[in-house]
């Protein structure tokens, strides 16, 4: 296998017979960073969970994955995928049901995300009206995405492919929406990748409703107004942003995370991973 390229938290490999290898790692990245400090099994998990919901989805929209080729490293089982070569489209596909992160900011701004006019008065973690889907730039690595409109969205791939990524994104949504509610979780926005396949079909691919690419909120716990308990890296963001961490400087690399910091992040994506899949984590 060559090695063709290392991302905040994956590297991919091409095979000999030109598939790809997606390997994820237990890097976290918080703040357009990837921290020192790795979760242990992080990447295994959210690689399973990936591939359990690539299932739940097959339905909605195919994916990118093939059978595992023989001879991938003992290292990275439980952790890699299998997939075709893709043309990704340029733009990050974001649906939302629930006004929080960049959403809100946008919304105490302007009353809009990315275009979409919202009733006024809502407060932080609002249930909306309907889920909405809230495309995004794909920004170099070190920045920002930039959310825009579904037309600016149309601008960059056509009118056409914008419409079946908002289509597809929310179907994806509603569907995981749907199965976690069963477990007690709200999925309060999630982000997915999509690319052409040779056959100019649109797959699904990367990783797909995990706690790095969603917000999972507990159902029981949610209270509009204030921030919500999340199954994600939000207890790392939240560490950082504490005087403790002592990271006023942004520009800067973020300092190491405490044991703690550690253990709480890798119990929320176990917990979240079992209470989504109803299997046991070992």
């Amino acid at each position: 296998m060559k090695h063709i390229y290392s991302g905040k938290v994956r590297e991919v490999y091409e095979t000999d017979d030109g598939l790809l290898l997606l390997v994820a790692t237990d890097r976290v990245s918080a703040y357009d960073h990837v921290l020192v400090t790795p979760i242990p099994d992080k990447g295994k998990i959210l690689t399973q969970l990936s591939l359990w919901w690539f299932e739940q989805l097959a339905d909605i929209v195919p994916n990118h994955l093939v059978p595992a080729p023989a001879g991938i490293p003992a290292e990275f089982a439980g952790r890699a995928m299998a997939c075709r070569k893709l043309s990704m489209v340029p733009v990050e596909c974001v649906a939302r049901g629930y006004l929080t992160g960049s959403g809100l900011a946008e919304y105490r701004r302007t009353g809009r995300v990315c275009g979409v006019v919202l009733p006024p008065g809502l407060a932080e973690a609002s249930r909306l009206p309907e889920p909405i889907f809230t495309p995004a730039t794909k920004a170099p690595r070190g920045e920002h995405d930039i959310n825009i409109s579904l037309a600016d969205a149309a601008a960059r791939v056509g009118a056409d492919v914008a419409g079946q990524l908002e289509d597809i994104t929310l179907a994806v949504y509603r569907r995981g929406a749907a199965i976690a509610e069963k477990a007690g979780l709200i999925v309060a926005d999630t982000k997915i990748e999509l690319g052409f396949d040779a056959e100019g079909r649109l797959l699904l691919a990367d990783e797909v409703l995990t706690p790095d690419s969603s917000r999972f909120w507990p159902a029981d716990q949610w209270q509009p107004g204030r921030p919500q308990r999340s199954f994600d890296k939000q207890i790392v963001r939240d560490w950082l942003d504490s005087p403790e961490a002592g990271w006023q400087e942004r520009g800067t690399e973020p300092p190491p995370l405490p044991s703690y910091v550690v253990e709480r992040t890798r119990a929320s994506y176990i917990e979240a991973y079992e209470r989504i899949t109803g299997r046991r984590w070992e």
